[in-house]
């Protein structure tokens, strides 16, 4: 189970993604919390703490062209035990980075070491049976430059907004050019029935799940806390987890 989280910014996928990755580890997965954001939105929606600067900028290194690259004999699994976070309920969590008041070039080296990372995971045999969920920027460009190779399901969080229709269109298009890859399509914050058929008719793609509009989710992100701890009974809960389901079901029959 392989995922990667994407629509546009402020949609709503850092809160699902951190929710859903805790829901799959309380039922027995072992997860791995990928965060390419700049922002730090799956970070509080794990509950997790926030290092003050990227571990990953420890196993980079400049080649002898100037570029940076992972220090030798540092490979997925050995990057992940070493710079890789805890999160609760045992969720092991590798950023890119944050962007300080500096701006990029301070965590350069970390987004390059990311980047090599993810493209290495998919062939890493000791992450086969893992759940992954990883969470990009709002918009397509990571999803166009590749920074998601590992996942096999792209979950498309949309909100019924002109915006983020849009942004959910160019989105899945980048999306089908890929080799591989599916599209699971979440509406968030659906407050009618007419919000999902818009949805729906805009992209093309049947819902598979529908998250309610939540007062309890604008709470969580006002404390900057996980929704998971601050409002468990909660009818965007109750969503995630039949996502969590629905993901396991395909898992199985695939």
């Amino acid at each position: 189970m392989h995922l990667a989280f994407v629509g546009k910014g402020g949609a709503g996928k850092s809160v699902i993604a951190g929710t859903l990755a805790r829901v799959l580890a309380r039922r027995g997965h072992r997860v791995l919390a990928l965060d390419s954001d700049m922002l730090p939105g799956l970070t509080l929606s794990l509950g997790a703490e926030a290092p003050p600067m990227p571990p990953l900028l420890d196993a980079a290194e400049r080649d002898e062209d100037g570029r940076w690259r992972l220090k030798r004999g540092i490979g997925p699994v050995r990057a992940v035990q070493r710079y890789s976070t805890g999160a609760p309920d045992g969720i092991r969590l590798l950023q890119a980075g944050k962007v300080g008041p500096d701006g990029l070039p301070p965590i350069m080296p970390a987004l390059r070491a990311y980047y090599q990372v993810v493209h290495r995971l998919a062939r890493a045999r000791a992450f086969s049976e893992w759940a992954v969920v990883g969470d990009l920027p709002g918009g397509p460009r990571q999803a166009a430059f590749d920074w998601a190779p590992y996942a096999k399901t792209f979950v498309l969080v949309v909100e019924p907004t002109s915006q983020s229709l849009l942004a959910a269109r160019r989105i899945a298009r980048v999306v089908a050019q890929r080799p591989r890859g599916a599209v699971t399509l979440v509406a968030n914050k659906v407050r009618a029935d007419a919000d999902v058929a818009r949805i729906e008719e805009f992209l093309g793609i049947p819902a598979a799940v529908v998250v309610p509009a939540d007062d309890a989710v604008a709470a969580a992100e006002r404390c900057g806390g996980a929704l998971l701890e601050r409002a468990p009974g909660s009818p965007a809960v109750a969503a995630v987890e039949g996502l969590a389901e629905l993901l396991e079901r395909s898992r199985l029959q695939s």
